[in-house]
């Protein structure tokens, strides 16, 4: 636990983690000021909670005197961490953490940490709910929705902790140790943060910079990015759905099979796994191997995933119309994930990609578009880098907005065939974050049901006459 009272904290950014860390330290005694380059006008309820605890807010622009009169400063997740006012800092030897740090040096019980450039989110709501199921005290969070400091009060010893760690929390981390940690996947996102692949994959490996030998450590064999970040100090479990592995989770005679100690245990079928898309398989490997490290009985663990809804958001189904299905995958920001999206439907995919460029390689897609695909509908301001680099592997139309796309995608689309949003890319140009996308997807879709409806109505009252 570090000491912060009396302390002069900087939060910088002023989204939600940043506002749950500046009442975090305010309440406990700390100097707190919070900057955001956003005018207050944007910032309202914020600014208004944060002055009230007694913070100060500094908007509109950040200011290097203020960066170099702090003892600690916290970005958010969302700024970078070579912006120059903190390189200044650091040069200057002030303390700079992420929240998952911070909170970190506060929280009781156990942590399980789960980062990847895909599956994260599912994983993480799985592991939670497997544990939850099997009678455990447990607490959701990270970069799931909930901040991991939001989650300090309500820990205790006996609580496990299950949280979604992005490589823009890890990369500012010094002491931070999940008991279990797993690392899913390692494919091209974020590199217009991160610059390279390299480095990117450094922040990511972060998650197992100071476990122990007390710790367990798991990483996806089938991942050529993943192995080479195998730490040396906790203990190694692998998990596959193509090879067997020593230690650890695999795919054997259709079967999700944990390996532990020379000995194998079948938990459930694949035919039982409630999840579209065989890349859901090696997410529940990590998972039902992650629960079972923390101590969750097999047959509990078999009951858990067998009702385990999904992610919203993450290959979500929406509504079946005129024989058209809809599903909504804005949680799909990069390339990889798209893949994986296209990948698992078999019948014709109509697919809206677009949004904001995370300099990412699109060419990537044009075999399962190719392959998989009868439309692609690009939105967004990455529409144009797109269409140039997946040009001749598919029918390709610009619709500019994701309404406009809907409405494509329904006067496209025929009895069988599949509407897809997975747009391969961040939601910044045109929404807050993916999951107003997601949810304005869905109410396009929704406007879609009621028109159907009504021209049904209306067919019938024409009929009757």
């Amino acid at each position: 636990m570090v000491e912060l009272n009396g302390k002069r904290v900087l939060v910088v950014g002023l989204a939600r983690t940043g506002v749950a860390t500046a009442l975090f330290c305010a309440a406990r005694g700390a100097h707190v000021t919070a900057t955001d380059t956003r005018p207050e006008n944007e910032l309202c309820e914020a600014v208004k909670k944060l002055r009230a605890a007694g913070v100060i807010c500094e908007l509109r622009a950040h200011e290097d005197d203020l960066f170099l009169a702090q003892d600690l400063i916290v970005p958010s997740p969302g700024v970078p961490s070579d912006l120059p006012h903190l390189v200044a800092a650091r040069k200057n030897g002030i303390t700079i953490w992420s929240e998952i740090e911070l909170a970190s040096r506060f929280l009781s019980g156990k942590l399980i940490g789960i980062t990847g450039a895909n599956g994260k989110t599912t994983t993480t709501s799985l592991v939670e709910h497997i544990l939850r199921s099997a009678g455990f005290s447990t607490i959701l969070a990270g970069n799931i929705g909930t901040p991991l400091i939001s989650a300090v009060e309500a820990s205790r010893d006996d609580t496990i902790t299950v949280a979604e760690l992005s490589s823009f929390q890890l990369e500012l981390t010094e002491t931070f140790r999940p008991n279990i940690a797993v690392f899913l996947n390692l494919t091209p996102d974020h590199l217009d943060r991160h610059h390279t692949m390299e480095a990117y994959g450094r922040a990511k490996a972060r998650i197992f910079a100071n476990q122990t030998e007390r710790d367990m450590a798991i990483l996806n064999a089938d991942d050529a990015g993943t192995t080479p970040y195998a730490p040396a100090r906790p203990q190694v479990y692998w998990f596959s759905r193509k090879k067997r592995v020593g230690q650890g989770a695999i795919v054997k005679d259709r079967q999700i099979v944990l390996r532990i100690d020379g000995e194998e245990q079948a938990i459930l079928r694949v035919s039982e796994i409630p999840l579209v898309g065989a890349h859901n398989w090696e997410n529940i490997l990590a998972a039902v191997l992650a629960a079972k490290l923390a101590g969750a009985d097999a047959q509990k663990i078999a009951s858990a995933v067998k009702s385990f809804a999904g992610v919203e958001h993450r290959l979500e189904f929406v509504a079946e119309i005129a024989g058209v299905r809809y599903y909504n995958d804005s949680k799909a920001t990069n390339v990889d994930a798209t893949q994986k999206a296209l990948e698992a439907f078999s019948g014709r995919v109509i697919v809206i990609l677009g949004g904001k460029d995370k300099d990412s390689d699109y060419t990537a897609l044009r075999k399962e578009l190719s392959e998989r695909t009868i439309l692609v509908l690009l939105i967004g301001s990455a529409a144009e880098k797109i269409a140039g680099q997946i040009a001749g592997s598919v029918k390709v139309e610009r619709v500019e907005t994701l309404e406009r796309a809907v409405e494509h995608g329904e006067r496209a689309a025929r009895p069988g065939d599949i509407v897809l949003l997975a747009p391969a890319c961040a939601s910044f140009d045109q929404f807050e974050n993916y999951e107003q996308r997601g949810r304005v997807f869905k109410q396009l879709v929704h406007k879609l049901i009621e028109r159907a409806a009504l021209s049904s109505s209306a067919t019938t009252v024409q009929a009757g006459k």
